[in-house]
């Protein structure tokens, strides 16, 4: 358990202690899912930059008078052919990997907001309610995870 979330000693109880955990690793995983997700796009249109660059370089500039030819010339190369696997593959890979962004980011959320509607029962003692504001500011300091409302 995180050391943060250890320390909220009597401001809750162990069961809540452990909703806010799972928040938490919910959170870090929609991040990495995240990063991840960026880095693809990025990856993916610098090899389609490349792909396009080298084409020009090697069919349209030589073999811009015909058609035909540049066709020709691009069949004949073996290297359009691993270009296009690696562009489709990268493109393919940023797309499974937006999937799963979306579904932890759904799951971070849905769980955020269970926090929020049952805030009630989750502090039920005066003093627990009372003190929640410290839960809910130490979750937004440590791992900026908002409590207070429903809203991204």
């Amino acid at each position: 358990m995180e050391s943060p979330i250890k320390l909220l000693d009597d401001k809750t109880d162990p069961a809540t202690k452990q909703i806010l955990e799972n928040v938490v690793k919910r959170k870090r995983k929609f991040e990495l899912y995240k990063k991840r997700h960026t880095a693809t796009i990025w990856v993916t249109i610098s090899i389609v930059s490349l792909f396009f660059l080298y084409l020009y370089f090697t069919i349209a500039s030589n073999y811009s008078y015909s058609f035909a030819a540049m066709f020709s010339a691009f069949v004949n190369d073996t290297n359009n052919l691993t270009f296009l696997a690696a562009t489709v593959g990268m493109y393919g890979y940023m797309n499974l990997l937006k999937g799963k962004k979306e579904k932890a980011e759904k799951e971070f959320h849905d769980l955020r907001c269970e926090i929020v509607d049952r805030s009630k029962d989750l502090w039920r003692k005066e003093d627990a309610w009372k003190n929640r504001h410290l839960v809910f500011e130490m979750m937004k300091k440590n791992y900026d995870i908002n409590l207070y409302h429903e809203k991204k």
